[in-house]
Parts: structure tokens; sequence; C-alpha cells
């Protein structure tokens, strides 16, 4: 361990290698920012470029790209309220109502700190509880992931204002445009009315555009004569008080997207979902209320997101299961430099272990310094005349579409899903959970099938499972509890429970 360590120390501060890591955390930023492209994309791409690098650079590389990627979605996020990631979903929630007030140089800075906080949790956790968390990790059963996904599902209400019929319709359509496509089991067309055009179902990216990018772009032409609003960056670092402020919530967001980031299958989405859920029912006294600008609005979600990189590495390198598509595909380049991810790379390799760790703690740095750098730039997107910026969102939304699949198919379901989204922000509906639901749907259905499968096809056997387990009733009753606090219900038995003491 120790001359592995010394090997680290000696190749962490190699020029060359710190210039591919700070490389790619910058690149990572300016692509997380643009809606289409996706961290994924990037990373596959870059793979391809590496196949003949040695295996320090290319990982240097696409550790820059990953931490920088996640990040990097929040910018347009809270500028345009189109985010750049589903990872940032989240974030535009809040930081969006701050831009509005002109204070999108504070949202930025403040999002960036903590994002670099979660960032060296989620790096911490890795470096020291690595098999800890693996092995709990794998202790989760389809029946988990199945309630995990509709825990996420369910938080539509916390999303979707004072309605939570509302939020559980926009859910319930997005998990119906996710359902589109082949059956994973038996691949038998769903919802594809014979078209071959639907057999590989509706990209989420094409929907997420749609829904947030043209869908704002045609909202903003009721307000075509209003003069943009002058961004305050005076001030980009937060206040030292605010830090401590929030240091807690961003602590406890930080081991929620730790240990969903930890779970194979899931990723940034989820837990800033769960935690800017946890965030909102946690804060009792808000400088300003959910979803118009609160801070601890923006400081849970991208502390979560950043924190879950290095949780999903936890699984990848401990026991060759992927934590989300990135590393997927980072499995892939791992293969293919001869290397075997799993319980004997830390024997065999311990170095790469500690190469990866300090290549991430290196990317975080990079982070905080490109991150809180180029705001001005960035600010002056929202001061720009919206007779130009309109045409220019809507342009980038259908070059971004375009350039998932090359296929010009995708770009009039973006512009059907904005004329919807249009719609349903007209009438009251958030577009948030749309998008969640598309995400989410696929991975509930996949699991569901699976416990089914575990529980052959027995109806009472499936649903004892779900209370036999441990973190399986955990989970139920989390559900459970999530269910009832958005019904009339709720207050009839928090009074009686108060009555009683």
């Amino acid at each position: 361990m120790v001359e592995a360590l010394a090997n680290f120390s000696t190749v962490w501060l190699d020029p060359w290698l710190l210039f591919l890591t700070a490389a790619g955390t910058l690149a990572g930023i300016y692509v997380g920012a643009i809606p289409g492209l996706s961290v994924t994309m990037a990373t596959s791409i870059l793979i391809s470029f590496t196949f003949k690098w040695p295996v320090d650079e290319a990982l240097a590389l696409i550790a820059g790209i990953f931490i920088g990627g996640v990040y990097g979605g929040s910018r347009t996020a809270i500028l345009l309220n189109i985010p750049g990631a589903p990872s940032a979903i989240a974030t535009a929630l809040d930081g969006y109502p701050l831009a509005q007030r002109g204070e999108a140089g504070q949202a930025i800075g403040l999002t960036t700190v903590m994002s670099v906080f979660g960032g060296f949790v989620g790096i911490l956790a890795l470096a020291i509880f690595a098999p800890v968390i693996s092995d709990f990790a794998l202790l989760f059963q389809s029946r988990d992931y199945l309630l995990l996904g509709m825990i996420g599902i369910l938080l539509v209400g916390t999303l979707s204002g004072e309605s939570f019929a509302k939020g559980a319709f926009a859910g319930a359509l997005g998990v119906l445009i996710g359902m589109v496509g082949l059956d994973p089991m038996t691949a038998e067309g769903r919802f594809t009315f014979g078209t071959i055009t639907l057999m590989g179902g509706i990209p989420y990216v094409a929907a997420m555009i749609g829904f947030f990018g043209v869908a704002e772009a045609l909202v903003q032409l009721h307000t075509l004569g209003m003069p943009a609003i002058r961004q305050q960056i005076d001030r980009i670092i937060p206040r030292l008080s605010d830090v401590r402020r929030y240091f807690g919530l961003a602590m406890r967001a930080s081991g929620i997207g730790t240990i969903i980031g930890a779970l194979p299958g899931t990723g940034g989405d989820i837990a800033a979902l769960l935690a800017y859920d946890h965030a909102k029912r946690s804060t009792k006294n808000p400088e300003r209320p959910f979803g118009e600008g609160a801070k601890e609005g923006l400081v849970a979600p991208e502390a979560a997101n950043n924190a879950a990189v290095g949780g999903a590495f936890i699984p990848m390198l401990t026991l060759g299961i992927p934590g989300d598509a990135v590393t997927a595909v980072i499995i892939g380049a791992l293969f293919i430099h001869g290397l075997k991810p799993g319980p004997l790379l830390l024997v065999e390799t311990p170095h790469l272990f500690w190469f990866t760790v300090g290549s991430l703690t290196l990317a975080n740095i990079f982070l905080l310094i490109f991150g809180l750098t180029g705001i001005k730039v960035f600010t002056k997107i929202v001061e720009c005349p919206k007779a130009v910026l309109i045409p220019l969102i809507i342009v980038l939304s259908a070059v971004g579409t375009y350039a998932i699949q090359n296929n010009p198919v995708d770009i009039y379901w973006m512009l059907l899903f904005g004329v919807v989204g249009y719609f349903m922000k007209t009438y009251g509906f958030q577009v948030g959970p749309v998008i969640l639901g598309v995400i989410l749907g696929p991975m509930m259905d996949a699991n569901y099938r699976r416990a089914m499968i575990g529980a052959r096809q027995d109806v009472g056997t499936f649903l004892w499972d779900f209370v036999s387990h441990p973190i399986s009733l955990v989970l139920t009753i989390g559900f459970l509890t999530m269910l009832l606090s958005q019904t009339p219900l709720w207050p009839m038995l928090r009074s009686r429970l108060r009555w009683r003491r």
C-alpha cells in the first residue's frame, strides 16, 4: 500500500496529467451546459480517441469530463431554465427564479462551491468506505430499485407546487412516454402503433429539450416586449456566513448523493431529486419559499449530484458493476486497457485505485477554479434581447437534439414536446416530473419484471417480499409515509398525535 501511494503521488504531479485533468474539467463544464450533449456522450467519444493512450492519461481526461459535466448542467438550468443534464432539473426549480431576480451570479457561485463540496465528500467516501458501501449496495434487490423509482415519481408532488394531482399526472405522462418502444423482456412493441420509427423508443434528451427548452421559449413570447433583467455579478464567491449556514444541509445532501450514486443503475438525477425533497422537508424557515428562489434548493441538489460521482465509482472499482451510464462506459475503457474492474482490482493494481481518487480530487479542484470564472460571460446570456435569445434557444435545441442520434425525427419529437410543455405550463403543470417519469419509468418497469420473476409470478410472495426484508421494509414505510403525506388524512393524523401528547 505504501509503495502504491508513493507511485500515485509521483504520477499525481506529472504536468501532462495535470493538464489533461484540467482540460477535461473545462470541457466537461461547457459540454454539460449544452442541452443534448450529455456527459455519457462526451465520455464515449473521448474513449474512442484514448484507446492507444496509457491508462493513466485516459483516466485523467475522463475524470475531468465526468466532474465538469455533472456540474455544467446547472449553468443553463439557472440562466435559461433549461437543464443541461437530468441531474440539473432540481437545480432549475430555484435557480431560474434567482436569475429572474437578477441574482444569477450569486446562484452560480453558490452552486459551484456546493458542487465542489459534494464532490469532495463523494471522493472521500470512495477513498475510505469503498468496500463497505459496495457491500451495502449489493444488498439491494430488484424490488428495492422499484421502490426507489416509485419514491422518485411520488416526489413529483414536491416539485409541482400545491397540486399533487397535477404533479402525479405529469409524472405518469413521463412514465408513459418512457414505455414507448420494444419490451425489454419480450421484444414486443409497446405503443409503437406498428411504426418502425418508434421501435427504438423516444430519446429522453429530445423530451427534456422539448419540455424545457422549446416550451420555455414559447412561454417567453408572452414577455417579448419586457426589458432584459440586469444581473448582479459584483459578488460571485458566496459569503462565509452562507457557507456556514448551509454546511449541515450540504453534508446531509452529499451523504444522500454518495449512497444513491453507489447503487448500481441510479445516478445524479435521483440523488438530486431526493436531496431537494430532503431540503424542502427539513428547512423550516428558508429566506424565500421553495420554487421562488430558495438557496437551499440550490445547495441540496448540487451537493448531491456531484457527490454521486464518487459514489458511482465505488461499485465500478470494487465490484465491476457500473454505478451509472458514465461508469458503464469507463468499465469498457478499463477492459480495453487490459484491466479487470472488480474485487481483485485493489489487490492486483492498487495504484490505479489511488490514481483514480487523485484524478477526481484534482478535477474537483479545477472545477472550483473554472466554475468561478467565466460567470460574467455566461450571465450575459440572460441579458440578451429576447427577440434574439428565443430563436437562438430553439436553434440550439434543434442542434442538440439532432446530435443525439443524427435523426431528424427527434427534432419533430422535440417540437411536439415543446408545444405540449407550453400548454402544460400555461395551465399550471410542471414539466420537471414528466422528464423524471421518462427517466425512471424504464428502470421501474425492468425491476418490476425481475422482482416478479424472483417471486415466481406469485403476487402474494411478491408483496410479502416488500415487508420481509429490512431494506425493502424501510423503503416501503418511506413510500407509504410520503404517499400519506400528500393526502388530506395527513394533517388530521398529525393533529391527533399532537392532541394525545
